[in-house]
């Protein structure tokens, strides 16, 4: 399967742009692509039947170019982000 993620949400709140979604993984992380030009920061919280072991942490400096953001997270920890930039 190896990690995916979805983009469900695109809204604006001020002046930036907000993308909410989901990753799914059986790896230990990989990239969520936010749609975003620049990404600011992002949220993330693990979901799912069992208990994480760890949370999913960013693995990137903020504010990052492009729409890409590498996390780190437990094999088989899927989750919901929100992120926000331009």
């Amino acid at each position: 399967m190896a990690f995916t993620n979805t983009v469900d949400i695109k809204t604006v709140m001020g002046n930036k742009r907000v993308h909410f979604g989901t990753w799914t993984t059986d790896t230990t992380g990989g990239n969520i692509d936010t749609g975003l030009g620049s990404c600011e920061g992002i949220v993330l919280q693990t979901s799912g039947a069992a208990v994480s072991a760890d949370q999913a942490a960013v693995n990137e400096t903020l504010p990052a170019p492009g729409s890409a953001i590498t996390i780190v997270c437990t094999s088989d920890a899927d989750g919901f982000w929100i992120a926000w930039g331009q």
